[in-house]
C-alpha cells in the first residue's frame, strides 16, 4: 500500500490529543492530519472548513464522536474526495423530537453553564465520568489527558459545538449511499454511542465492517490506542487514494 493521507476529525471539545496515542501504531506511509473546526457552529460549516484545509485532494477520513457526524456531512458535500471512511463512537440520527430532545438540550446547556461559570476544566471533570470505561476512572493519567484536552478549548467553542450538535441532521441517507470502504467502530462500554447504535448504522450501510473495541468506553482512541489503530489499519488496507 502506498502512502495516503488520513484526515482525522476530533469530537466535541477534542483536538489532536484524542488521536495522538494511536499515531505510532498506524501503518507505515500513513500521513495523518487533524482538523480544527475553529468557531464553526454547524456540522456543515465544519465539513466545509475541513474540505478547504485538507492537505490532499483525496484522502481517507476518520471521525470520532462529533467528528463522525462531521465526516458524514463532508461525504454529503464532496463524496468524490473520500477514499474510505471510519465512523467511530458516533451516531447518525438527529436530535429526538419532544421531551427526549428537550432533555438532551437541557443537559448540554447545563454543562455549558458549568464551563462558563466554573471553567472548562471543571465541566470536563464532570463530563469525563461517563465517557471512559468505568475501570479507567482511577487512571489518573488518562483522565488528566482528557480533561486537559477539553481545557485547551474555550466555553465559546463549547457553545458553538453544542449548537452544531443540537441541530445535527439525519445522516441515514449518507450511510445508505456509501460505496467506499467503511468502518464502524466503538468501545464495547461506550454508554453515549453504544454498539447497538453502530449496528443500526451497519443496517443502513451493509458493506461496512463493525469493530467493537473491548474494555473501552466513548474515548476508545485514548483508552485502547493500539486496538483502535489495529482496526483502522485493517480498514486502511482496503482504501486507496
Amino acid at each position: 500500500m502506498g502512502a495516503q493521507t488520513l484526515v482525522l476529525l476530533p469530537g466535541l471539545m477534542c483536538d489532536g490529543g484524542v488521536w495522538e496515542p494511536l499515531l505510532a501504531h498506524l501503518p507505515a506511509g500513513t500521513r495523518p492530519w487533524v482538523a480544527d473546526y475553529g468557531m464553526a457552529n454547524s456540522l456543515g460549516a465544519m465539513a466545509r472548513g475541513v474540505l478547504q484545509s485538507a492537505p490532499a485532494e483525496r484522502f481517507a477520513l476518520a471521525g470520532h464522536s462529533m467528528g463522525g457526524r462531521v465526516a458524514m456531512e463532508l461525504l454529503r458535500q464532496a463524496p468524490e474526495r473520500v477514499t474510505g471512511v471510519a465512523l467511530m463512537d458516533t451516531g447518525h440520527l438527529p436530535r429526538a423530537a419532544g421531551e427526549a430532545g428537550a432533555q438532551e438540550a437541557a443537559k448540554r446547556h447545563a454543562l455549558l453553564e458549568v464551563a462558563r461559570t466554573q471553567g472548562v476544566r471543571a465541566m470536563a471533570q464532570t463530563w469525563v465520568q461517563g465517557m471512559v470505561h468505568p475501570d479507567r476512572l482511577q487512571d489518573a493519567a488518562l483522565i488528566e489527558s482528557v480533561v486537559a484536552m477539553f481545557a485547551r478549548k474555550s466555553a465559546d467553542v463549547f457553545a458553538a459545538q453544542i449548537e452544531a450538535l443540537l441541530a445535527r441532521p439525519d445522516a441515514s441517507d449518507v450511510l445508505r449511499t456509501l460505496v467506499v470502504p467503511t468502518l464502524l467502530q466503538c468501545g464495547a462500554q461506550d454508554s453515549w454511542s453504544p454498539p447497538a447504535q453502530h449496528a443500526d448504522m451497519q443496517t443502513l450501510a451493509p458493506h461496512a465492517v463493525l469493530d467493537v473495541i473491548a474494555q473501552a468506553g466513548h474515548m476508545a482512541p485514548m483508552e485502547r490506542p493500539a486496538d483502535v489503530a489495529a482496526s483502522l489499519a485493517r480498514w486502511l488496507a482496503n482504501t486507496a487514494a
